[in-house]
């Protein structure tokens, strides 16, 4: 008899979507019935910024809960939302393959970084994002914005709505839905590429930011399977599965993203860059930054070293995070407040 499986997530339509992915993922690879099971989250009942909540890992809690209350036997979340910290009990037994880790510029009229017109409103939710921005341009008006996919979509005047969403105004900018957003009051808005891959929607995207003028923020692109550590050992079909979803060269890369914020003690919303790329030779290349709010001065290092497990990951996550902090990291952002 199949072993049946509860896959907890969030209600939103990329949440539902990643796990959606993950959950036929499972059922492929064992002997497994998987029900899906939504679960609220402070994050998504409070509408004030992300910063003011202590960060992306209001997401997480939630269905750490679930976890440990047994209400679901396996949780999936966006890696770049998980805080550093690991919870008593559970484990991230697989990350899967990662998508596209860039941030995507959706603008009005096609436009780019560089052809944004002068006092142009930017919207992010992400203090990474906006303090990379202003270090890029800054004339920008950033704007700091909450709410899924479609509606920050929506914010971007001239915007192409998706099915059966209210039209964006083509000229005249703060219009409010009945839910009380504002449509097209925002020149272009800046989002997850692997988010809106997900979601067939990348063609709203009228840029892709090379690293090194945005660089990702750490584990953003991936997924994270975290369940009870129990579950994640033996030869029951779950296990199997996990093992076989598992991505090493996608692990290994986070792993040393991670373990850059985890030393800064940085939570997870903070102005901080890293991406990790595991080549073919088992050499890593790593690299970081952090940036001021203001975007005024910033701070970039990068390194390389042969990883032949998560424990080589995490020393060169952290020999790099030593390298910032040396050169002063600790003057340009609020460190020491992990989450």
């Amino acid at each position: 008899m199949p072993q049946h499986v509860r896959v907890g997530t969030r209600a939103s339509v990329l949440a539902l979507t990643q796990t959606g992915h993950v959950a036929d993922a499972l059922a492929d690879l064992a002997d497994l019935t998987v029900e899906t099971v939504r679960v609220r989250t402070e994050g998504d009942r409070v509408s004030a910024p992300l910063a003011s909540l202590g960060g992306t890992g209001v997401f997480v809690t939630a269905l750490r809960d679930a976890l440990l209350e047994e209400r679901c036997d396996v949780a999936v979340h966006s890696l770049k939302d998980l805080p550093t910290a690991d919870a008593d009990g559970l484990t991230v037994a697989a990350v899967p393959v990662r998508q596209d880790p860039r941030d995507a510029l959706c603008a009005r009229d096609g436009l780019t970084l560089a052809t944004l017109p002068p006092g142009a409103k930017v919207g992010t939710g992400s203090p990474r994002r906006a303090a990379q921005l202003r270090a890029q341009r800054p004339d920008l008006a950033v704007v700091d914005i909450r709410g899924n996919v479609d509606t920050r979509l929506r914010r971007v005047r001239g915007a192409v709505p998706v099915e059966g969403a209210a039209p964006a105004p083509t000229a005249t900018p703060a219009v409010s839905t009945t839910s009380g957003s504002p449509v097209g009051d925002l020149d272009a808005v800046v989002l997850a590429a692997a988010g809106l891959a997900r979601l067939g929607r990348l063609d709203a995207a009228t840029e892709l930011f090379a690293p090194d003028v945005l660089l990702p923020a750490p584990g953003q692109g991936a997924l994270a399977v975290e369940v009870r550590a129990a579950d994640a050992i033996g030869d029951a079909p779950l296990a199997q599965a996990l093992r076989a979803l598992d991505d090493v060269p996608t692990r290994r890369a986070v792993v040393a993203e991670r373990a850059v914020l985890a030393r800064l003690e940085a939570g997870c919303a903070a102005p901080i860059g890293a991406w990790g790329v595991l080549g073919a030779d088992g050499t890593l290349t790593l690299d970081a930054t952090v940036v001021a709010v203001d975007g005024a001065r910033s701070l970039r290092r990068r390194t390389s070293g042969p990883v032949r497990s998560d424990d080589d990951a995490r020393a060169l996550g952290r020999a790099l995070a030593e390298e910032l902090l040396d050169a002063g990291a600790a003057d340009l952002a609020p460190l020491g407040t992990s989450s």
